[in-house]
């Protein structure tokens, strides 16, 4: 992989990936076009796209240090608030984190495929459409530290749905909270948050598993394949891009809403599958 391999895909991951426009069909397309999905490769290029996701936890835990350090403080006791709003993101990573291992092999099996990630794209697109125009995300709906156990839970199983290639963690985690009464700001902040641990769990995750295979021989490390230079490069612009990226979608979504990605993610359906017919791009692992 060149250096500028590397960080085109950090770009297009920090940029994407909270977005709701799916960074995997977005990783996809960049990475077909560069022509780095070959055979040889695609294993460790895939435990890449999965390890930069590591910059942009990165560049949420530094935006959101002081609800960081709030949470810190209410696990030493010394916050209630605090503590609740750690035991919300507990209750919301709960279900990825039970039903991610069952799922892995099924998923990759056959949703991994053209026609499941352009219909997610669609109707994910045709979704947020929706409810941008039923006003959800009043100025007036519940703050973060209102959100209570029930809801926090069921935005968890809405992010049980992004599980499914193409559909986008954040977009269920956003549309969720806004479906349950939170203002657009704290809809996204609480989807931000709860992709530290489900991030993080997946990032370290894929690198274990990819390690351990090339420990035990059965498949290459992707720092052998790929070099570890390339993996930081990755990793670095990936944290950049997606503090900027975080910063303009608070701010967009509160004066645009959602519909506009909706629009979005419609045409990139689009363009991926005439790619995708035309033999270009490859939508399959």
């Amino acid at each position: 992989m060149e250096w500028w391999h590397a960080a085109l895909l950090g770009l297009v991951e920090g940029v994407t990936e909270y977005l709701p426009v799916s960074s995997t069909g977005h990783l996809i397309l960049v990475s077909s076009l560069l022509g780095l999905d070959t055979p040889a490769h695609k294993e460790a290029l895939d435990a890449f796209e999965i390890a930069i996701q590591g910059g942009a936890i990165l560049a949420v835990v530094g935006l959101y240090r002081a609800r960081v350090l709030q949470m810190l403080r209410g696990l030493a006791g010394r916050d209630p608030v605090g503590l609740r709003l750690l035991g919300n993101l507990a209750l919301g990573f709960a279900p990825a984190a039970v039903l991610g291992p069952f799922l892995e092999k099924p998923i990759d099996r056959y949703l991994f495929r053209p026609l499941p990630v352009l219909l997610a794209l669609v109707v994910g697109g045709v979704w947020m459409i929706w409810l941008d125009r039923r006003k959800q995300g009043n100025p007036q709906g519940r703050r973060i530290d209102q959100l209570d156990r029930r809801h926090a839970l069921a935005i968890g199983l809405f992010q049980c749905l992004a599980m499914w290639p193409g559909t986008s963690r954040s977009m269920v985690t956003i549309a969720g909270g806004l479906i349950l009464g939170l203002r657009v700001r704290d809809a996204a902040e609480f989807s931000f948050l709860l992709g530290v641990p489900t991030l993080g769990a997946a990032c370290v995750y894929k690198l274990a598993k990819n390690l351990l295979a090339a420990h035990a021989g059965t498949a290459p490390s992707l720092f052998a394949v790929l070099g570890p230079a390339p993996v930081a490069l990755g990793f670095a612009v990936a944290a950049v891009s997606a503090v900027f990226a975080v910063r303009w979608l608070v701010d967009f979504l509160q004066r645009s809403g959602l519909a506009p990605f909706g629009y979005y993610r419609i045409a990139l359906a689009g363009v991926l599958g005439a790619l995708s017919l035309a033999g270009v791009v490859s939508l399959s692992r």
